[in-house]
């Protein structure tokens, strides 16, 4: 026996419980993992919540890191006591997790397991939102909304390394110089000014070529007004709440762009994965990319975290530790 986060129900963070769960053995082509830490993102709320519907009763959680302690048969590259981490995996907010060992990594020797549980789910969003779905290059003009977040930080970091300009937006005068200090050429804190007319203060009126939009409901209509002429929206999240229906003739005026992606569309390919995750561990060794981790709470206390996140009270990576 072991012990997990359990949703029996959908609603707020009061309906996670801590409970003793069984531990499956490892199958053909899993690992079992003793969970060091789980990250808390918001797609966990939105499960959580019902906005994503998943079958109830689960444990949340898509990434984390700990160690391998048993191996399934017809598994290669991988020994009991080998640091690993993973994304992508349903129930990391647990004790011990079986999973498949074609989305777990194996860590570098001495690499943090903080760091190792705090990557791989933002981390990868920002590399492929910033490399694939809207490539950023030298000349470009981006806005990044929760910049101070940790999704956001990440991004902005790729960002300004591909040569793009950065406006990077924060919903507090306390999230300011964090966002800053990712290398946001610009920073605007939407509680003290309007994004419009922030945005253009800075960069001027039709300059912003691709808005990254995880916060959704709230800011989605004045990042659509902050386009140049055949710009992209990209909203990838729903912190303030999923955005209404649009009409493609609202995307006329300026032949704008719209995309909603996910992660598990970009890392579907194997190859792929292998590709983003081996990006960002080689930026982080050599101190291109920062992991700002701003939260660290026991598993037990994960509603508090989820309490939180979605209250907007954090900055970076929010970590449960077993």
């Amino acid at each position: 026996m072991s012990r997990a986060v359990r949703i029996r129900e959908h609603g707020g963070p009061e309906v996670m419980s801590w409970e003793e769960v069984d531990t499956p053995a490892p199958g053909p082509g899993e690992l079992l993992v003793d969970v060091h830490a789980a990250g808390v993102n918001f797609i966990d709320t939105y499960q959580r919540s019902g906005l994503y519907e998943i079958p109830l009763p689960f444990t949340p959680g898509s990434e984390g890191s700990g160690t391998v302690s048993a191996i399934g048969p017809q598994v290669d590259g991988f020994a009991v006591g080998d640091p690993v981490a993973w994304v992508g995996t349903i129930g990391s907010y647990a004790e011990r997790l079986v999973m498949s060992a074609g989305r777990t990594f194996r860590l570098p020797d001495g690499f943090d397991l903080d760091l190792g549980a705090a990557l791989p789910l933002q981390g990868m969003t920002a590399h492929y939102l910033a490399c694939s779905t809207f490539p950023l290059a030298a000349g470009h003009t981006c806005v990044v909304h929760a910049a101070a977040g940790g999704t956001g930080r990440l991004l902005v970091q790729i960002a300004v390394q591909r040569g793009a300009r950065v406006v990077a937006v924060v919903g507090s005068t306390s999230k300011v110089d964090l966002a800053r200090s990712a290398g946001a050429h610009h920073v605007i804190d939407s509680s003290a000014v309007d994004l419009i007319e922030g945005v253009e203060a800075a960069v001027g009126h039709g300059a912003v070529d691709v808005v990254y939009d995880g916060i959704g409901a709230s800011t989605f209509d004045a990042g659509l007004e902050i386009l140049r002429r055949r710009g992209t929206m990209v909203t990838f999240g729903n912190a303030s709440g999923p955005v209404p229906p649009v009409t493609p003739l609202r995307l006329m005026d300026r032949s704008l762009y719209l995309t909603r992606p996910k992660l598990g569309d970009y890392i579907a390919d194997p190859n792929e994965l292998a590709d983003r995750w081996n990006d960002l561990i080689s930026w982080v060794a050599s101190g291109r990319l920062e992991v700002n981790i701003g939260l660290r709470l026991p598993l037990a206390e994960a509603a508090e975290a989820h309490r939180r996140l979605e209250g907007r009270r954090t900055t970076g990576k929010v970590l449960l530790s077993t």
